[in-house]
């Protein structure tokens, strides 16, 4: 690890000085788009009306043989658009692969002024995203990027979750994680083989209550765990944690559990696969209006912040104060990027 005065240091001559704070915006979904299929190209105008973050995929789901047609559409679309509060990141290939150097080289060449975030797959430890780390300041240097490109560590595999404290400390670059659930099933020899979400017979049963009576048998979540480290990591070091694929498209019930589990337990926001699921993160990962508004009156009864004060008939003191701002906070990122839900929320344009 680099000494602390020389953390925040470009690692090449050139290279824009990294953020030494995150810049802040909604980030309710992550909606990934082929870039190699023109029909999708051509949606990105409404994409970027409807997300808060596109990212182009160039990894799992591009076939071999497209590879290259998918970095180069990445790179016409970002070119080609004004995402104004739409973040845009890109999926590239794995470490390990042999596309990943290019993809490097030539999204920072031909688009490093358009990219906010390289999600970079399967990292494992802090190793991996030195790497990038010194090898994107290169490239900016090299081709004049004017603002550091941020990475984001996609986690898919045991030794992954096992080090996400090291990895969350690796560099100033670093935006985030996500949770990568099929890729660390196989990782760990889990018996499923689906896309996030639970499973049937993952689950507790309850005690009988009298001979030969049925049990009531309760399904878990597979993630929690998993997530859960991945939020303590991010949010202890100031990353954005972020819960990933939900498989199933058609099942919307499921998907809105699995992210308003994720959104609970402290995620910033989740992938959405299909424009259905931009809808369920949208509704997710945007406060409750009532819970809101309710959040608001404990900060205006608490100013400073401290002391005791009765809203509702429920006690307020300092600990709830900061539940509340937590709520206000996110509430003041999200009316930034959809007006309709600032006026539920009685945020005015200069509030």
């Amino acid at each position: 690890m680099r000494l602390p005065r020389n953390f925040f240091k470009p690692l090449a001559l050139g290279a824009p000085a990294p953020f030494r704070e995150m810049p802040l915006r909604a980030e309710r979904m992550v909606h990934f788009f082929p870039p190699h299929l023109e029909k999708i190209r051509a949606r990105i105008p409404e994409f970027i009306r409807m997300c808060d973050v596109l990212c182009g995929n160039l990894e799992d789901a591009i076939p071999v043989e497209d590879k290259a047609a998918a970095r180069a559409g990445f790179i016409e679309v970002a070119k080609a658009n004004v995402f104004g509060d739409t973040a845009l990141w890109v999926r590239v290939n794995c470490l390990n692969s042999p596309w990943i150097l290019d993809d490097l080289e030539q999204i920072v060449r031909d688009a490093g002024n358009q990219v906010d975030v390289l999600m970079i797959p399967k990292v494992e430890g802090p190793w991996d995203i030195h790497f990038v780390d010194q090898y994107v300041a290169l490239l900016e240097a090299r081709y004049g990027i004017t603002r550091p490109i941020l990475l984001h560590a996609l986690i898919e595999t045991a030794e992954g979750v096992k080090n996400v404290d090291q990895i969350a400390v690796a560099s100033p670059r670093l935006h985030g994680m996500s949770l990568g659930p099929a890729d660390l099933a196989a990782s760990r020899g889990m018996k499923t083989t689906r896309v996030g979400g639970g499973h049937p017979f993952y689950g507790v049963l309850g005690d009988p209550v009298e001979r030969e009576a049925s049990r009531t048998f309760v399904q878990q979540d597979l993630w929690h765990y998993s997530v859960s480290r991945i939020v303590d990591a991010c949010v202890s070091h100031g990353l954005r944690a972020f819960y990933g694929p939900f498989g199933d498209i058609h099942d919307e019930a499921g998907c809105e559990a699995q992210y308003r589990n994720c959104f609970i337990l402290g995620c910033t926001g989740a992938w959405s696969l299909a424009p259905n699921q931009i809808d369920i993160a949208r509704r997710v990962f945007s406060p409750d209006v009532k819970e809101v508004l309710f959040a608001k009156r404990i900060l205006a009864a608490l100013p400073t912040g401290t002391g005791v004060a009765m809203v509702d008939g429920k006690m307020q003191d300092d600990a709830t104060w900061k539940q509340a701002k937590v709520m206000v906070d996110l509430a003041r990122l999200v009316a930034r990027k959809d007006p309709e839900l600032a006026t539920a929320y009685g945020f005015t344009s200069d509030a």
